[in-house]
């Protein structure tokens, strides 16, 4: 129901627009999650599916947007001023429940995942 896509090798500074095409129903909100190699799993950023309230991890610092378009039913992250830290794989994920939590465990349904990799 979910398929990511956009990742990608850059150099530090660099941008990535990473893109969710999204199937299904009774969607709440989208988030983006990410994991780096050795490390847990982590919130990125949340929207509303059917409304525009964002939400982001402190680490974004404003270099992420996240964003939607519902008639084409796809869900993004802009990202920008990118650090080596950034490196994992990311994952865009459903929240059908209204759970709204940082949590990926609280998430429905899941993509694929799409390799970022940011070199110094």
């Amino acid at each position: 129901q979910l398929q990511a896509s956009g990742g990608g090798l850059v150099q530090a500074g660099g941008s990535l627009n990473l893109s969710c095409a999204v199937s299904g129903r009774d969607i709440y909100a989208m988030a983006w999650l990410r994991q780096a190699p050795g490390k847990e799993r982590e919130f990125v950023a949340r929207i509303l599916w059917r409304g525009s309230k964002t939400y982001y991890a402190d680490f974004v610092e404003g270099r992420f947007t996240i964003s939607k378009d519902n008639a084409k039913n796809t869900l993004y992250l802009q990202m920008n001023a990118l650090k080596p830290e950034d490196t994992a794989v990311y994952y865009c994920a459903a929240d059908t429940r209204g759970r709204l939590s940082r949590y990926g465990t609280d998430y429905d349904y899941w993509g694929q995942g799409t390799q970022v990799t940011v070199s110094s």
